[in-house]
């Protein structure tokens, strides 16, 4: 038994007649998305490099506008349920080659079909859970932006250009403000401290060694000395 023909598929649809590309290139692009949630289709196709997948995008859109606008269907709550393309109308072109002969260019066509429909059962509990954590994702993003531009004291011009924020300069403390050698000066000028004495400064007689008494010996002696020799 065969399934339900193309134009008999429940849901709702968008046509594309005679696009400028190769049903076979379509196809595979058509393959990536079958089967999965719009948001994650529209994603599938917005990353996808192939140029087909620009065309599908826009059908896609396409399709659930429809159903939103027409059908007054959740577009959060729609999947691409079938998706198709037939092989349309196939220019001939011809191009001149060597020796006077000549080559066929086909230049081919297709329609494109995107069909999206309503998720039911646990496809569509799992889809709101998805929406809802993506939701408090969000807004927990939004927060901590929101915290940092707080603590940010750069101006718009240096966060585009990513200066580096500058860090809080600390106060330097006032002549009024107390600090920490103040209880130590406040020791030492109460009346009840001891005052060590000071320690006396070395003087050239308290070395000790007797060396200049010894000189002042030996001057007082030298005159005697040459007193007896004038009376002998």
């Amino acid at each position: 038994m065969t399934g339900p023909k193309t134009n008999e598929r429940e849901g709702t649809r968008a046509v594309l007649r005679n696009a400028h590309m190769s049903a076979y290139k379509v196809r595979e692009v058509l393959d990536l998305v079958r089967g999965l949630p719009v948001q994650e289709a529209a994603d599938v196709l917005r990353f996808s490099e192939r140029d087909a997948a620009r065309t599908v995008g826009k059908l896609l859109a396409s399709a659930v506008a429809n159903a939103e606008n027409n059908d007054e269907l959740d577009p959060e709550s729609l999947y691409v349920s079938a998706c198709y393309a037939d092989e349309g109308t196939t220019a001939k072109r011809w191009r001149p080659r060597a020796r006077g002969r000549a080559t066929r260019i086909r230049k081919r066509t297709s329609h494109i079909t995107v069909i999206v429909s309503l998720l039911e059962g646990d496809d569509l509990e799992r889809v709101r859970s998805h929406r809802r954590a993506e939701q408090l994702a969000q807004r927990a993003r939004r927060v901590a932006g929101a915290r940092r531009s707080s603590d940010d004291t750069r101006n718009r011009a240096d966060r585009r250009r990513g200066a580096p924020v500058e860090a809080p300069t600390e106060e330097a403390p006032t002549e009024d403000a107390p600090t920490e050698d103040a209880p130590v000066a406040e020791q030492a000028d109460s009346p009840g401290a001891e005052q060590q004495p000071e320690a006396a400064e070395p003087t050239d007689a308290g070395d000790g060694d007797g060396s200049d008494a010894q000189a002042v010996s030996s001057d007082a002696s030298g005159p005697q000395d040459t007193e007896e020799g004038d009376d002998n």
